[in-house]
């Protein structure tokens, strides 16, 4: 076909002056990748009707799609949704302390495994053990890397080979479909079921007791809520139940609260666990503590110790730049003045409605200033905890709507939006555009503003 041979070769495209400039910028394989990416779109255009694109257009789309391929994959979003920790967008927004902490310890080589008063190893958790003895209570606390991980490793060590009794109203499912069942039989215990799904007794879990129990488990739910006619034994009420047999409770918490936030929480804490005597508890250390993806075994120093030793523990094992960033985030639970402050997750589910409204009055005339024709108008919203923390509890906000640009869908524009740069991610709600201010970090909204000050630009 004529039109085919009319597109140039790559050799070709090379030589121009604007191509060849790139250069200085870009590796040359991805110089020339862009432009044979370019070309197979215009060969499937032209086998398509369409008219042979010129070079110049030709080697736009190449600058295009290497601008594109250049950009980092794991980029920073802006995120206007009012989901606070958004598993999607990377759960939580860590600390201040802790990007200063890597910025200032992971340049250079740290205090990983490695005793500075003897020179000889070290635990590698041993900080971040010593400030969570402090805040929950716990004998010893060791780190994995997220919570499946954690209770996977307290069964294997706990209880492989033998039964593990759980309440059939607790076989969770999280994200990404891992079931707890799975996990349990990962870990090489066996599961024994009791109970339905709505009502739990004390007696069907004392029925179910037998020469070869090894743990109780409660697993805390999470991402959902069973309501209305239901009722489960407390954590208290397992621990005397397995203190007369001699068998511990493992309590998997999930979410990981050290502290109530100020709000109204139904989420346990970890404290109140170890206190009521559970022998260990499991919980994330990027849900409600805020900090890097993390799993944290806490409890009776000889069941961590075991852990420990187990083969498991090293395949599963967090790096330095996870334990310094939770080491820096923990230590903010220590002030409570200060962690509201400072404490980016705290300071979001903690924020009034009232201050929310304020900030969105001022991203609203921002928008407005920008964007008349967006007609930004502040309204009630629900935010929302994220990665099943507080699943059944919103949390009252104020957002921004505004209309999308004339002749253009909402959901077209908060697709542009997401592949903008910056990128920023909103809500629809009856084909309008919603911007949460809550999830907005300090400085963000300028970016937000520009993102869609852009999108009405390009229509």
């Amino acid at each position: 076909m004529s039109r085919l041979r009319a597109l140039p070769a790559v050799a070709k495209l090379l030589v121009r002056e604007d191509v060849a400039a790139w250069a200085a910028r870009h590796p040359r394989v991805d110089v020339t990748s862009a432009l044979r990416r370019s070309l197979d779109e215009a060969r499937d255009a032209v086998k398509g009707g369409a008219p042979a694109p010129s070079d110049d257009r030709i080697a736009a789309r190449a600058g295009e799609i290497l601008a594109a391929s250049s950009r980092a994959g794991l980029r920073r979003v802006v995120n206007a949704t009012g989901v606070i920790l958004h598993t999607g967008l990377g759960r939580a927004v860590l600390p201040q302390a802790a990007m200063d902490a890597l910025a200032a310890e992971a340049g250079g080589y740290c205090l990983l495994a490695l005793d500075d008063e003897t020179n000889e190893r070290g635990r590698r958790e041993r900080f971040c053990e010593s400030i969570l003895r402090d805040l929950t209570g716990c004998e010893a606390a060791t780190i994995v890397n997220n919570n499946a991980a954690a209770c996977m490793l307290v069964l294997n060590t706990m209880a492989a080979g033998r039964e593990v009794i759980v309440s059939r109203g607790q076989l969770v499912e999280i994200g990404g479909a891992f079931r707890m069942p799975d996990v349990m039989a990962r870990s090489g215990c066996r599961m024994v079921e009791v109970g339905c799904t709505n009502k739990t007794h004390l007696a069907d879990y004392r029925r179910a007791i037998g020469p070869d129990t090894a743990a109780i488990l409660r697993v805390h739910p999470s991402n959902y809520r069973v309501v209305g006619f239901q009722s489960e034994p407390s954590i208290a009420e397992l621990v005397a139940l397995g203190r007369e047999h001699g068998i511990p409770v493992i309590d998997d918490l999930g979410s990981g609260a050290l502290v109530k936030l100020g709000v109204t929480f139904d989420e346990p804490l970890v404290s109140e666990s170890l206190e009521a005597g559970a022998a260990v508890v499991t919980c994330s250390a990027d849900k409600l503590i805020g900090g890097p993806q993390g799993g944290i075994i806490l409890g009776r120093k000889d069941v961590v110790a075991a852990c420990d030793d187990n083969q498991l523990a090293r395949a599963l094992r967090v790096g330095k730049l996870d334990l310094i960033a939770l080491e820096a985030t923990l230590r903010l639970f220590k002030d409570p003045e200060k962690l509201l402050r400072d404490h980016p997750t705290a300071r979001m589910l903690a924020e009034p409605k009232a201050s929310v409204a304020k900030r969105a009055e001022a991203l609203a005339a921002a928008i407005r200033a920008a964007v008349p024709s967006a007609s930004p108008a502040v309204v009630d919203a629900d935010a929302y905890a994220g990665s099943g923390a507080l699943p059944i509890r919103t949390i009252p906000s104020k957002a921004v709507a505004v209309d999308p640009p004339r002749g253009a869908s909402a959901t077209d524009c908060a697709r542009r939006l997401r592949t903008g740069d910056p990128s920023l991610f909103v809500r629809i709600d009856e084909d309008r555009l919603v911007l949460d201010p809550r999830t907005l970090q300090p400085g963000e909204e300028a970016q937000a503003v520009a993102a869609l000050a852009a999108l009405w630009l390009t229509g």
